[in-house]
């Protein structure tokens, strides 16, 4: 009984709040797909939750499947004209069909409607992130706190700098600080780059050259993350704090806000791996998005609703890059059609997806070795 009670709150715990996590994000990425190619007069044969052997679905009246498959690490639509769930031309079945078959078909549309079927996946994941961060702001508001230094920490980034207590801070770089959390967010991503702080202090206008410091932190779940931190705490004072509330518009606004930081945060994450800034222990895969979903669930809905934006962000970003199987991969070959007026070899696609499904299953392994590497530490 004890054993089945373990089993029972893993489940409740960490898989349902994965799934729901999961099954949104995917269902509007296909569902963005989905309605393109229909607008576009391609037939769509099947729409996908999940991989594998199918569970249950159903025929609409165009006679798309709608299932829900074993596997829920990600799903698919299946275009007429389509060898796989992964759109690789189906050249033998391409050429047994007759006109008005080929005329439903992917394969037959121009290169401009085939990318924009494409596009429409990582769109619907922006578009989907946007919403929920403006529901999430127009019915919780925001709480904001001033940036103004409350403490600053020994020996720390910000007192090499010069920062003292009661400096409110205005702008880094040139930008404008309005927030705490805009500072917060500012400095997290900039560990080891010398930033140029504005700061009031009294009458005075000062510019000083702060560079945070690379820490190691540990959030409430015991998940390690590698950030910049100048060394301050923010101010506790009652009148440094207030609840911003949003009206539909200004929300819709924020929301896009929010989205576009996610995006440029796992876009400087990328190149920073790239370059050898980041390192690569901060991947995670499916375990990873299990565990945080389960400990985020345990905070409320709206943080489980949030997790799903920034999921949503990450997912669409992640299938736009160049590489093959993957959405970016199928735009790199239709912008290569546009430039020669004419299709890549099938010869140069087939190793294309060779290439892409190598890596993918590459990305896959070493993001669930990552995982369990990090369950091991814990």
């Amino acid at each position: 009984m004890e054993l089945i009670g373990s089993l029972f709150g893993s489940v409740a715990g960490y898989i349902l709040p994965f799934l729901f996590v999961l099954t949104i994000v995917v269902f509007f990425h296909e569902l963005g797909h989905f309605l393109v190619a229909r607008w576009c007069g391609v037939r769509v044969v099947a729409f996908s939750v999940g991989f594998g052997p199918e569970l249950f679905g159903r025929d609409d009246k165009h006679g798309t499947r709608w299932k829900v498959s074993a596997i829920p690490l990600g799903g698919y639509v299946k275009f007429a004209g389509d060898e796989n769930e992964a759109s690789v031309p189906d050249t033998d079945a391409l050429a047994r069909m007759s006109e008005t078959e080929r005329a439903d078909a992917f394969q037959t549309k121009s290169v401009g409607r085939r990318a924009a079927i494409v596009a429409a996946g990582p769109f619907a994941n922006f578009l989907l992130s946007i919403v929920i961060f403006a529901v999430l702001f127009s019915t919780m508001g925001r709480p904001e706190i001033s940036p103004r230094v409350d403490q600053v920490q020994e020996n720390s980034a910000a007192a090499e700098a010069g920062l003292e207590q009661g400096d409110l801070i205005i702008a880094i770089d040139g930008k404008a600080v309005e927030t705490f959390s805009d500072l917060q967010r500012i400095v997290s991503v900039s560990a080891d780059v010398p930033l140029n702080v504005t700061v009031e202090r009294g009458t005075q206008t000062l510019d000083l050259v702060v560079t945070p410091n690379r820490r190691e932190i540990r959030d409430r779940f015991g998940n390690v993350q590698r950030v910049g931190q100048l060394g301050v705490s923010r101010s506790a004072n009652q009148e440094d704090v207030i609840l911003r509330s949003f009206g539909p518009l200004e929300a819709v606004v924020e929301g896009g806000k929010e989205t576009w930081f996610v995006v440029s945060r796992t876009a400087g994450y990328i190149a920073g791996i790239v370059t050898g800034r980041e390192s690569v222990d901060q991947l995670g895969g499916p375990i990873r998005v299990a565990q945080i979903s389960g400990q985020v669930a345990t905070l409320g809905f709206a943080a489980l609703l949030n997790l799903t934006a920034i999921l949503s962000v990450s997912i669409g970003l992640l299938n736009l890059l160049p590489i093959p199987m993957l959405d970016g991969g199928h735009l790199l070959f239709y912008a290569a059609e546009a430039l020669r007026g004419k299709p890549l070899s099938e010869r140069t696609q087939e190793y294309g997806f060779r290439i892409g499904i190598a890596i993918v299953l590459f990305l896959m392994v070493f993001a669930t070795w990552n995982d369990v590497l990090h369950l091991s530490s814990l």
